[in-house]
Parts: C-alpha cells; structure tokens; sequence
C-alpha cells in the first residue's frame, strides 16, 4: 500500500467513525475551563461547532457536532485524537503546524512525528477550495481554546 494509499484510508475511516463527535447534550467535564466556537465555511457549506475542555494544564476533552464533506468531518476526528491530553501550548504548536502544511501548496511536507494522522491531510494542499474543509475545525478548537484559557485565567 502506497503512502498516498494509506492517507487516503485513514480520512475514509475517520470520516465514517468520527472520533469526539457528539457534543450536543454532553457536559464538559468538571472542574475544567470550556470554550466554544462555532465556525462555518460559506463556499461549500461545512459547518463546526466545537467545544474545548481544559483542566490541570491539559486539554481533557475536545467534542464536536458538525456537518460537511468527508474531508471536514475527518479532519476534526484527527484533530480530536491528537489534541486531548495536549498542554494548551502543544495544541497550539501542533495547529500551526496543520495551517503551514495546509497553506503551503504542497510545499511543505507534513512530519507525521509532529502531525500523526493528521499529516494524512497533506495532499489536501494542493486543492485551495478543499483547504478550508480540512482547516474548520482546527480554526474552531483554535478559537475554543483560547476562550477556555481566557475563562481560566485570574483576574486581575
């Protein structure tokens, strides 16, 4: 099985049996800071609303409901298996990393090392239109994040 082959096989499986999908209705765990975003791209209609749980330095859970392509619903099923158990600076490198693989054209290879299954989405790169399917979620646990870090900071 080529590498291209395997990518392939993994967004067909996270994209049938998505990992973290569920939120409506499931209470964020307790004692933990949460944050929301609901993000939704216009072009071709995925929708995302993702929450992000963070308790003890670490992100406990990422839950999600959403809508859209096959490439949006497994990209935020990746992203749900790599981001729990992350310190909130890991996730956020992690994220970045994503967006400069996804924005390069193909340019920039993905480090499976960094990136786990989620390096399954270099060859996303190449297309700009499905760009956006592929970086919903990851725009939302982004934005999620940094309001649960908000809600858990003292204030001054």
């Amino acid at each position: 099985m080529s590498l291209d082959q395997l990518y392939q096989q993994i967004i067909l499986e996270h994209s049938k049996a998505r990992h973290g999908s569920g939120l409506a209705g499931v209470a964020a765990p307790g004692g933990s800071t949460t944050g929301q975003s609901h993000q939704l791209n216009p072009v071709c209609g995925d929708e995302i609303t993702l929450r992000v749980a963070v308790s003890d330095g670490q992100v406990s859970e990422l839950r999600w409901d959403g809508d859209g392509c096959s490439i949006s619903m497994a990209s935020a099923s990746v992203l749900t298996d790599l981001a729990e158990g992350m310190t909130p600076e890991e996730l956020r490198t992690v994220i970045g990393s994503f967006r400069e693989v996804l924005r390069s054209r193909g340019k920039v290879a993905a480090d499976p090392e960094v990136l786990g299954d989620a390096a399954a989405f270099e060859g996303v790169s190449r297309y700009a239109a499905r760009v956006k399917c592929a970086m919903l979620s990851w725009v939302a646990a982004e934005d999620a994040l940094g309001q649960a870090l908000s809600a858990g900071a003292p204030s001054a």
